[in-house]
């Protein structure tokens, strides 16, 4: 997610659709185009730019996609994005960015309270539209977007998530080898996703900490990827959870200025009273069930001292098992149980090699990949589903049935932890 949405300036013109947009994003003498507008330009902003200005060079694409314009409220910031990230113009309201002809997809990279009226808006202009996760701040607004995804389908436009750790080739192979059996019946599935950049108590209170933005806390921001990760490779929903919840620093002071990624400074001495209520979670905790049967943790949290940005899953099954660690994401480790006890044993497989996921257009095997090349393989994805007019994954669907799990999840807190089903 990125910067608030909204302004009421002009839009900022600079450079045409076939100036340094279409050329950073790869365009291609002889493909059709496909113009692509994103809403909001901070960290998620960055990222996106980096796929799309990334994906036609490195993928051959049945459409070239052409950078056009670039949407946020303050117009010497949003234009200094535009012309470090080679987006070809500038708006300062992303109303004005859907309405432009050169715009065929809306990337949303907004807070979540923003996400629903642009991406509404976008369908019914006749766009497609990428959205950053969670898809919503709540499962209502959810259910309006991927209702208005369904009937934009029959129009022939397409909807998809931003959930991008799908698009690692160790968890894209991860789930190809699950489709084909190597894990046989699964019994477990545990998952963490950890951070510390709050545990500061003076880091101040960005819109990240604010119910009315964000929907809540770690839970949304880290917990949806955790969320989506588990049920893409199991192949199957969470059908129930039982949950805790804390918010350990309830105040903060307020924020000095624009928040870039998760660093910002504080306006004010707190002592002053320039302090403002944390209105979402610092941490999640809670355990669920699959809908074969299957028993799952998971853990989320923003107060993990000395964890950066760890994600590891793991799954289990009769036939064998399945790790991935994001601090090592070029590799997966893979026990085949069906082996004698006697050399068994969970053995590491190195994901670089031409035949893995993604990888046929990259580096010779042993060169990995990082971060960044996710938003290109999502890319990648997007623009070839919109060629062949077929539904990507992840759908809205798929993350409406995110948002029921982040629900379940906030009602069994409020009630003691109790078992909470939720609807498929």
């Amino acid at each position: 997610m990125g910067q608030p949405h909204q302004g009421e300036a002009a839009g900022v013109e600079a450079g045409l659709a076939s100036g340094p947009g279409a050329e950073a994003a790869g365009a291609k003498v002889g493909k059709p185009t496909l113009g692509v507008g994103m809403v909001g330009y901070a960290f998620m902003g960055a990222a996106h730019s980096q796929g799309w200005r990334t994906v036609g060079r490195v993928f051959d694409l049945p459409r070239s996609p052409v950078l056009a314009a670039v949407c946020g409220r303050d117009a010497s910031a949003v234009r200094a994005m535009a012309d470090q990230h080679g987006w070809a113009a500038a708006e300062t309201d992303w109303r004005a960015l859907i309405a432009r002809d050169d715009v065929d997809l809306v990337d949303i990279c907004t807070p979540g309270d923003s996400h629903a009226e642009i991406a509404l808006a976008a369908l019914a202009a006749g766009k497609h539209v990428l959205c950053e996760k969670p898809l919503a701040n709540t499962v209502e607004e959810a259910e309006a977007m991927t209702e208005a995804a369904e009937a934009a389908f029959a129009r022939g436009q397409v909807s998809m998530v931003g959930f991008n750790y799908r698009r690692l080739p160790a968890t894209s192979l991860a789930r190809k080898m699950v489709d084909e059996g190597r894990l046989g019946a699964l019994r477990h599935v545990r998952v963490t996703y950890l951070q510390d950049w709050l545990v500061d108590p003076q880091f101040p209170l960005t819109w990240r900490l604010r119910k009315e933005l964000a929907g809540s806390g770690a839970l949304g921001d880290l917990g949806a990827h955790i969320v989506d990760l588990a049920q893409y490779l199991a192949g199957e929903p969470v059908v129930g959870v039982s949950a805790l919840t804390e918010t350990f620093v309830r105040e903060r002071p307020l924020p000095g200025g624009v928040s870039s990624g998760l660093t910002a400074v504080s306006a004010t001495n707190p002592r002053a009273g320039g302090v403002g209520t944390v209105t979402v979670d610092d941490a999640a905790l809670f355990t669920g069930r699959f809908a074969s049967g299957a028993l799952a943790s998971f853990e989320a949290s923003r107060f993990a001292t000395g964890r950066k940005n760890s994600l590891r899953i793991e799954l289990n099954g009769e036939r064998g098992s399945l790790a991935f660690d994001l601090e090592r994401l070029n590799e997966l480790s893979y026990h085949d149980h069906t082996e004698p006890g006697t050399h068994a044993g969970f053995r590491r497989i190195l994901v670089t090699e031409p035949d893995h996921p993604y990888l046929e257009a990259w580096w010779p095997p042993g060169h990995g990949l990082g971060y960044e090349h996710t938003f290109t393989h999502q890319a990648r994805d997007l623009v070839r589903a919109i060629a062949a007019g077929r539904r990507p994954e992840p759908s809205f669907a798929d993350g409406l049935r995110v948002q029921r799990v982040l629900a379940a999840v906030e009602e069994s807190a409020e009630k003691n932890s109790v078992y909470t089903p939720i609807a498929v």
